[in-house]
């Protein structure tokens, strides 16, 4: 995937003096009173802006943040507490700029940040006079957000097509590479880890990635689901009996390529959903009628383990048990030592898998952690993304 990108534009000088628009994805869950709860994305926003300051350029930076209604500013859509942060972070003071579409002044070796992108009228539709108007803002605008790179917005396409140059952050650019490491060019065995409450929400993941890889490894609701397909028994556990028969295609269609989906051997099972509910664990021949599965069994994730200690790449969306309970996370914790353990390159995405490499401390064992959850999901489903789309076209050029 050939894009320009925003490192080697700075390293040539092409940013010194210019006018920078970086699009970052500064979109963190606050509480309450706004403070803000995790700042994973704020941190992870920096290398862009301090590389764009470095060069000399004149720095405008924005995201979106929560959901607010276009044309209406509310005190909690803004990005204060951000603005905040960012100066922390920078060692700088970060102004925050309101009504900005009709010009910002920001010099040379200054940074602003631009308030909350969607409260601007036509920018979830991608409205081309929004897009012009934004794109006379800058010499060079920066997508560095992958979190959104799903999305056909304003300032995630629309900006791109009108920049004079379009390029992608560092944050982006690793995405991509990454992606391109997992997927476009994999070293094999190629194994993924798809794991969920529910198998329609990633029906058409899992169909994507059986033309693909050779283990599909399948967890939480969606493995109970495999389990009746493979006429085992599961209980009053979490499933969608009417899928069955697309998860039976899944399973065809990786044995016409000689590859499997593991079934479960043994699980961990409860009577209840609690923090405190008993565990048992069963072959999985023997789940009673009134048995909860909660996790894989350590028969299981012996195998799994062993299976991904011996891939060549591995993507990992999903924790595949109920980790939050101590007495069912023992699957989940086997696969993310096999992962950490393992000599494979290795990519993880999602909320739930980035809590459970958070838990477990594997965050350095991973090859790459993509910060973007709907926009990961819709990689693994083989879309095109359009801020990948329109980056692609406008390096072309």
């Amino acid at each position: 995937m050939y894009i320009l990108r925003f490192s080697d534009l700075c390293a040539q000088g092409q940013a010194r003096g210019r006018r920078v628009f970086i699009r970052a994805d500064l979109n963190v869950p606050q509480d309450d009173a706004g403070r803000i709860t995790e700042d994973t994305r704020i941190r992870a926003s920096v290398p862009c802006i301090q590389m764009a300051l470095d060069a000399g350029a004149a720095v405008m930076v924005t995201s979106h943040l929560g959901r607010p209604t276009e044309g209406e500013f509310k005190p909690e859509d803004s990005l204060a507490p951000v603005a905040r942060r960012l100066s922390e972070l920078l060692g700088r003071e970060v102004p925050l700029v309101a009504n900005w579409v009709d010009g910002v002044a920001v010099q040379p070796g200054q940074v602003v940040l631009l308030e909350n992108c969607r409260v601007n009228k036509g920018e979830k539709k991608n409205n081309p006079e929004l897009a012009q108007k934004m794109a006379r803002l800058c010499d060079i605008y920066v997508n560095d957000a992958f979190g959104t790179a799903h999305r056909a917005e304003g300032t995630t396409y629309g900006i791109a097509e009108y920049a004079k140059v379009a390029c992608a952050g560092p944050l982006l650019a690793a995405e991509i590479d990454a992606i391109q490491t997992a997927l476009a060019q994999p070293k094999r065995p190629l194994v993924a880890i798809v794991a969920g409450s529910k198998v329609s929400t990633k029906l058409t993941i899992l169909q994507s990635l059986a033309k693909n890889v050779d283990g599909l490894v399948v967890g939480g609701g969606i493995a109970n689901t495999f389990m009746l397909a493979a006429g085992l028994p599961i209980g009053k556990s979490l499933a969608e009996p009417d899928l069955v028969d697309e998860a039976k295609a899944v399973i065809a269609a990786m044995a016409a390529r000689g590859a499997a989906v593991p079934i479960p051997t043994d699980v961990v099972t409860a009577k209840t959903f609690a923090a405190d509910a008993p565990a048992s664990v069963k072959k999985a021949s023997e789940v009673a009628e009134d048995d909860l599965i909660l996790d894989i069994g350590p028969q299981t994730a012996a195998k799994l383990a062993a299976q991904l200690k011996s891939a060549g790449t591995i993507v990992w969306n999903g924790p595949v048990g109920v980790f939050e309970f101590d007495q069912f996370a023992g699957g989940t914790q086997a696969i993310a030592k096999a992962i950490a353990e393992s000599s494979a390159f290795s990519i993880a995405g999602g909320g739930d898998t980035l809590a459970a490499i958070a838990k477990y401390g594997i965050e350095k064992d991973v090859g790459y952690i993509s910060t973007g959850g709907g926009a990961f999901l819709e990689v693994l489903e083989g879309r095109q993304l359009p801020a990948f789309e329109i980056l692609q076209k406008r390096a072309a050029e």
